[in-house]
């Protein structure tokens, strides 16, 4: 295969691309290297993988309708995996206009794109944050999702719809995948692991909100990877039973499928941040406030189709993969 992987500097992006040319595929990365978060590690993933021979890198932003326009006629790509994305609830609030180029502006560029390069198979990263008020658990992709409480949940079901038409006018082959709060080495400075394992080395307080009360379904990047891999060599096709009486969100009658890829296992955050302190070796000091806007108290994935279409189930337990995080921060940081 020739892969796109947009978003090839960020925590998924890097490491698919890493997987990938271990694969023996060739692999063109495209990130912004905005500063949303820190510029220095998203250039020192890349460095990773630099010397590849199979792989090039494009500093250039998805949302540039110049620019990918002539990326995809010039590269002629097999596949795509779309990683590339304004990240974060919170951050959705204070900033919303950057969700809407990236996330919908930017994965308008990539269906097009597809469209007009005869792409085999399109995947791309939505969220578990798409299914907001729903409490029927766990999450499944065959629940009706149209409550999200943020614009960064609204712009990832946007960015399903979007495929949905693609896949009924063109035949574009679209594979969603619904990821569950993904952890690991070299991953994101403002998810909870990293900003807690920052402040307890540092001596400094942790904010927990909701006073703790929350549930994640902690997914571990290798198995975040895995399942994209299978994935993307497992092109999306109708589903020949689809009912218009009685419609599946999940799948259509057209090249479309959707995916959970999660733990299938919830942990309670105040266990998680144990698991982390026994693994510092430090108590952490902790802030209790409520709930923010936009986020949710709980998330489980349901993976039955998952495991069922490419024979994959994410189990890598959460304490080897807080393991693993901590052993690499302390070497990147030097702590």
């Amino acid at each position: 295969m020739k892969i796109l992987v947009t978003g090839a500097a960020g925590f998924i992006g890097f490491h698919l691309s890493k997987r990938l040319l271990g694969l023996g595929h060739q692999v063109v990365g495209i990130d912004s290297l905005n500063d949303y978060y820190s510029v220095e590690l998203k250039k020192d993933r890349v460095k990773q993988i630099a010397d590849e021979p199979q792989f090039i890198f494009v500093h250039g932003d998805i949302a540039d309708r110049v620019l990918m326009p002539e990326l995809f006629r010039a590269e002629k790509f097999t596949h795509v995996v779309n990683l590339a994305a304004q990240a974060g609830v919170r951050y959705s609030i204070e900033n919303p206009l950057a969700y809407i180029d990236s996330n919908v502006v930017g994965f308008a560029n990539i269906l097009e794109g597809c469209r007009h390069n005869k792409v085999q198979h399109l995947v791309y990263a939505s969220s578990s944050s798409v299914y907001g008020l729903n409490k029927t658990m766990p999450f499944s992709v065959h629940h009706n999702v149209d409550h999200p409480l943020s614009l960064y949940a609204a712009t990832k079901k946007a960015d399903e719809l979007m495929a949905h038409t693609y896949s009924n006018l063109y035949g574009l082959p679209t594979t969603g995948l619904r990821f569950f709060t993904v952890f690991g080495p070299w991953g994101r400075p403002d998810m909870a692991l990293f900003l807690f394992t920052k402040a307890i080395l540092e001596d400094r307080p942790i904010n927990v909100f909701n006073h703790g009360q929350m549930r994640r379904d902690f997914t571990y990047i290798d198995d975040i990877v895995e399942g994209v891999v299978r994935v993307l060599g497992k092109t999306a096709t109708p589903n020949p039973v689809w009912d218009g009486l009685n419609p599946d969100p999940g799948t259509s009658p057209v090249p479309y499928r959707l995916y959970n890829i999660g733990n299938d296992s919830p942990m309670e955050l105040m266990h998680y941040i144990e698991t982390l302190e026994n693994l510092l070796g430090k108590k952490a000091q902790k802030n209790l406030l409520p709930m923010q806007p936009g986020d949710v108290p709980a998330s489980w994935a349901d993976v039955q189709d998952l495991s069922r279409d490419v024979d994959f189930h994410p189990a890598t337990p959460v304490e080897v993969g807080i393991r693993n995080f901590v052993e690499w921060y302390r070497a990147y940081y030097k702590v």
